[in-house]
Formats: structure tokens, C-alpha cells, sequence
């Protein structure tokens, strides 16, 4: 699946991994040794995320039912817990640099494509 920045017409990852278990957003990005340009992963239903034993940083997007970004949280490094964001109803990690290099910003549409 694709993940687009709608609001700025650009595309955050061609390859987007949902997760939706308990288990598939508890282990999340953890014992991965790296997280290539173009990949990421939603995990769902999520209002926070820590970063424990994981081994390099990630962007983090907080977005809200209408995938409106709430909070981006660029280069969040391991071993760190987010804040809560109450409305918050999914959380995208994705390579760190993303956010910067696409301009992704409060109040951006994203949407998911294929």
C-alpha cells in the first residue's frame, strides 16, 4: 500500500504495512535493523508509541479518523515514550527524514492507496 501526503501531493511510502493486533503493534519496528526511504508502518488503533530496543530513529506522525496529522514528531530516537495524544487514532512510523524532506505539517490530509 501507498501512503500520500494529499495535502502537499507527495508520496511518504510506497510500501505501508498496517497493524492492527495487538501483537503486530506491539512489536512494531522492534528487531528491524533498519527502515528503508519508502517503507513504513500505521499502527492501528494508536495514540502513543515508545521506542524501546529498537535501533535507529523514526519520523512519527499522530493523525486523527480522517487521517488529518495531529502531531509530527521528527527523528524520535529509541528508547523514548511519545506523549498521549487523546486524538489521536493511528500513529505512521516512517524512515527519519520524512517529514522534513516531504514537508508534511499539521493539519496535512493523508491517504492510503492500493
Amino acid at each position: 500500500m501507498r501512503l500520500i501526503n494529499h495535502t502537499k501531493g507527495v508520496v511518504l511510502a510506497e510500501d505501508i504495512f498496517v497493524a492492527r493486533s495487538f501483537f503486530s503493534k506491539i512489536k512494531g519496528l522492534i528487531g528491524r535493523k533498519l527502515l528503508l526511504p519508502g517503507q513504513g508502518i500505521i499502527l492501528e488503533p494508536c495514540n502513543s508509541i515508545h521506542t524501546f530496543f529498537m535501533r535507529f530513529p523514526i519520523d512519527v506522525l499522530f493523525v486523527n479518523r480522517k487521517y488529518r496529522v495531529i502531531k509530527a514528531i521528527p527523528d524520535f530516537y529509541p528508547n523514548k515514550i511519545s506523549l498521549i495524544y487523546w486524538r489521536s487514532a493511528r500513529v505512521i512510523e516512517l524512515p527519519a527524514g520524512t517529514i522534513k524532506s516531504t514537508d508534511t505539517q499539521l493539519q496535512d490530509y493523508l491517504e492510503i492507496s492500493g
